[in-house]
């Protein structure tokens, strides 16, 4: 890992930028079975002559993805359907007289975007299932299939 952030130094050098120590972090994930641990501590990695902070912990917040340390993507989809709800619920208060082509240009732009669903590789059924419910409830409110 340090062989790679001495390349990054040098291309950071090379295109005159600059790279902000404080945002990048490092994360240990511990294998499945006891008998795959390696180590139980690794050497200080540097950047630019800084030190890059170990995140120890359960999980860590990377661009509104939940990392966690057991690899479970579970928490990252109750939050998106927390937000969901948030947005559905935000737009039906702000644009309920709207036409129905207005509506659904709004629920398409702010509610059915899944940017980090690419990410999410290891989750439990009935977790993906609640984000399913969470969508048809979703649009059944925003255009008046049922009452609230």
């Amino acid at each position: 890992m340090q062989a790679l952030f001495v390349i990054l130094e040098k291309h950071i050098d090379i295109l005159n930028m600059s790279c902000n120590v404080n945002k990048k972090v490092c994360m240990v994930f511990q294998p499945k079975r006891r008998l795959q641990i390696v180590s139980v501590s690794f050497p200080q990695l540097t950047l630019c002559s800084f030190y890059i902070k170990y995140v120890h912990g359960f999980f860590f917040k990377y661009l509104g993805h939940i990392i966690l340390s057991n690899r479970m993507d579970n928490d990252d989809i109750q939050c998106e359907v927390r937000n969901r709800f948030t947005r559905t619920n935000m737009l039906l208060r702000r644009f309920i007289k709207c036409p129905r082509k207005v509506k659904l240009f709004l629920f398409r732009s702010y509610c059915v975007c899944l940017y980090d669903a690419c990410l999410w590789s290891n989750y439990t059924d009935r977790c993906l299932s609640k984000l399913k419910l969470c969508y048809h409830k979703c649009i059944k409110m925003f255009f008046w299939f049922e009452e609230k």
